[in-house]
C-alpha cells in the first residue's frame, strides 16, 4: 500500500517552487484555497510520481492536471471519452489563458494536420484526445512530442469491475512506457477499492499516490420515491421540472423508448427538453448535446449514454425515472448535478419491476461471475432505496467511507417530501423555495438577491452566446451568486470573488460591474 506524502515532502522533492501551484491557483483560476486533496495530487505528478484521484464530481479533478500543465514545460495529454465535451473544455481554459487544444474525430483532415504541427512545435500546454484515437497513428505521432504528464479522465471505464467499462480504455494499458515512464495521473469519482487495484495494474503505474477525497456531497438533497401505490411518475417529474423553470436538468430513463416519450410529454405540456440516447442519429445527439450545455434547453432526458465527464457545472437538478442498475452507476448520475457547490436535488423513482428487467439483459453475458457481480449490484441498489437511514450515509459506506447521519441533505434526515411541497399543475406555480434550500456552499456566502441573480444569469447569457460559449463558462452560479450577495462595485473587490481571476476581470469585469452598480 502506498504512503502519501506530507504537503513539505512534496514541496521539497518536486524541482518547482513551493508556491507555484497556489500562484497558478490564484493568477489563473481566481481561486484562494484548494480543496482537499487538489495540492497532494498536483505536488505528487510535478515530482514524477503516478497518482490515483478518487474525488467525487465538483471536487475540482481537472485542476489537478491543468495547473501542472501551466507549470510543466512541456506538454500535458489528458484522455477524456466523450469528444463532444473536449471544444467546451478547451474554451474553458482558452479563456483563462491556458494554451489548449484537441485531436478527436470531429476535426476536417486540414484541421487536425494544422493542430499537429502545432503541438509538434510546442504551442500548446494541453491537448485532449479520446482512447479511440490513439488506436492509429496518433499515438505514434504523440510519442515525438515532449509529453511531461498523462491525465486519465473517467479512469474506471478501464476496469471490467467498474459500472461503465469501454473496451477502447483498454488501448492505454502500456501508454506509461510508451512515453518514457512519464508520471500518470488517474482520476475518477467512483471506484470502490477492487476498481482502484485494477485501475493501476491496468495503466501499469508505479507505487502511485493515493488520494480518496470525501464521498460526501451536503449540497446534494437526495430524495427516493417508490412507484405504484396510485403515484404518476411522469406527472411528478413534470411538477418537478415546472417548479424549476429556468434552471438546467437531467432526467434519466432505463429506455431510449421511454427517452423519446417522456421528452415528447414534457416538449408537449411547455417544457424546453430534448431527447438523448446511442440510437439518435450523431448529428441530431451532438445538437442535443450542445443546446443543454449553451443553456437553449432547460432539461435532457437521456439514458446513460449522456453525462460522462459532462462539464456543465449549473445542473440544478438530476431525475431518476427508473432505477440505475448499481449504486456506483446512480453516484455517477447524480454527481453530474451541483458541480459548482450550490444546493441541487436529486430524485429517484424506483421499482423491483426495474430490477427484473436489469436481469433480462444479464442473458448476453457468459461470464458466471460477472453476471452475478452485475446482478448482486442491482439488488444492492433497490435494497439501498428501501432503507430508511440517511441516504448520504449507507451511499458513502459503499465506497468504504463512514459518515455520521447528513442531518439535513436527504429526505430522511431532514423529514421533508419533495413533492408535497409542489402543487400540482392545475394549481399555478409554487412559491419561492426557501433560502436554505437554494444555496448551500462550501464556503458559505451570504444570502443572495434573488432578482439581481436572475439579471447577472441574462447578461451571461448574453456574453456567453455572442462568443458560442456555454453561459458557465463565462461564470458558474456560484461565482455569480456571490456577486449578487456581495455587490462589489470595483475591480479590486470583483477580483476577490471565488473563481474571478486577473483574465476574466479584463474581460467581463466592467460589464459585471456596470450591471452590479445600476
Amino acid at each position: 500500500m502506498s504512503h502519501q506524502w506530507s504537503k513539505d515532502q512534496v514541496a521539497q522533492e518536486d524541482g518547482f517552487p513551493s508556491t507555484a501551484p497556489q500562484e497558478v491557483l490564484q493568477s489563473t483560476f481566481g481561486y484562494s484555497s484548494f480543496r482537499p486533496g487538489q495540492e497532494e495530487i498536483i505536488r505528487a505528478v510535478l515530482s514524477g510520481r503516478d497518482c490515483i484521484g478518487v474525488m467525487p464530481t465538483g471536487a475540482g479533478k481537472s485542476l489537478t492536471y491543468q495547473i501542472p500543465a501551466r507549470i510543466l514545460s512541456g506538454m500535458t495529454l489528458v484522455i477524456s471519452p466523450l469528444i463532444a465535451l473536449m471544444k467546451d473544455q478547451v474554451d474553458g481554459l482558452t479563456e483563462i489563458g491556458i494554451r489548449a487544444t484537441y485531436i478527436n474525430s470531429s476535426l476536417t483532415p486540414a484541421e487536425r494536420r494544422e493542430r499537429m504541427e502545432l503541438l509538434k512545435a510546442g504551442e500548446y500546454d494541453l491537448v485532449y484526445a479520446a482512447p479511440e484515437g490513439l488506436e492509429g497513428g496518433l499515438l505514434d505521432f504523440l510519442s515525438t512530442c515532449r509529453i511531461h504528464l498523462i491525465a486519465v479522465d473517467e479512469a474506471h471505464c478501464i476496469s471490467q469491475w467498474g459500472h461503465d467499462f469501454r473496451p477502447s480504455y483498454r488501448n492505454l494499458s502500456g501508454l506509461k512506457s510508451r512515453f518514457g515512464d512519464v508520471p500518470v495521473l488517474a482520476l475518477t469519482a467512483t471506484a470502490t477499492e477492487e476498481v482502484s487495484v485494477d485501475i493501476i495494474r491496468q495503466l501499469g503505474m508505479a507505487a502511485p499516490l493515493r488520494i480518496r477525497g470525501s464521498f460526501f456531497r451536503p449540497n446534494l438533497h437526495l430524495h427516493v420515491y417508490k412507484k405504484g401505490n396510485g403515484r404518476e411518475t411522469r406527472e411528478d417529474i413534470l411538477r418537478l421540472v415546472q417548479s424549476r423553470a429556468g434552471q438546467s436538468g437531467i432526467i434519466y430513463c432505463l429506455s431510449r423508448k421511454s427517452v423519446e416519450q417522456t421528452a415528447a410529454f414534457l416538449t408537449s405540456r411547455g417544457v424546453r427538453a430534448l431527447p438523448y440516447h446511442a440510437g439518435m442519429e450523431n448529428d441530431r445527439r451532438s445538437r442535443s448535446q450542445e443546446a443543454f450545455q449553451r443553456d437553449d434547453v432547460e432539461v435532457m432526458v437521456a439514458t446513460v449514454a449522456f453525462g460522462m465527464g459532462i462539464d456543465k457545472s449549473n445542473i440544478r437538478y438530476v431525475i431518476h425515472r427508473d432505477m440505475p442498475k448499481s449504486i456506483e452507476g446512480y453516484y455517477q448520475e447524480i454527481g453530474r448535478a451541483g458541480r459548482d457547490g450550490v444546493g441541487s436535488d436529486c430524485v429517484l423513482f424506483y421499482s423491483w419491476s426495474e430490477v427484473l428487467s436489469y436481469d433480462r439483459f444479464l442473458d448476453a453475458l457468459t461470464d458466471d461471475s460477472l453476471r452475478n457481480k452485475v446482478k448482486a449490484q442491482t439488488r444492492e441498489m433497490f435494497n439501498w432505496a428501501e432503507r430508511k437511514s440517511c441516504r448520504h450515509q449507507s451511499l458513502v459506506s459503499y465506497f468504504g467511507e463512514t459518515l455520521a447521519p447528513c442531518g439535513a441533505s436527504c429526505d430522511v434526515c431532514g423529514k421533508w417530501d419533495l413533492l408535497e411541497t409542489i402543487p400540482s399543475a392545475a394549481t399555478g406555480r409554487p412559491a419561492a423555495r426557501s433560502k436554505k434550500r437554494i444555496a448551500v456552499l462550501s464556503d458559505e456566502i451570504p444570502d443572495a438577491d434573488g432578482a439581481l441573480f436572475a439579471r447577472l444569469k441574462v447578461l451571461r447569457k448574453r456574453l456567453a452566446d455572442e462568443k458560442g460559449l456555454p453561459a458557465y463558462i463565462v461564470f458558474s452560479d456560484a461565482v455569480l451568486l456571490q456577486m449578487a450577495a456581495l455587490r462589489p462595485s470595483t475591480e479590486d473587490q470583483f477580483l476577490q470573488i471565488s473563481g474571478v481571476g486577473p483574465k476574466k476581470l479584463a474581460q467581463y469585469g466592467a460589464i459585471f460591474l456596470a450591471e452590479l452598480n445600476k
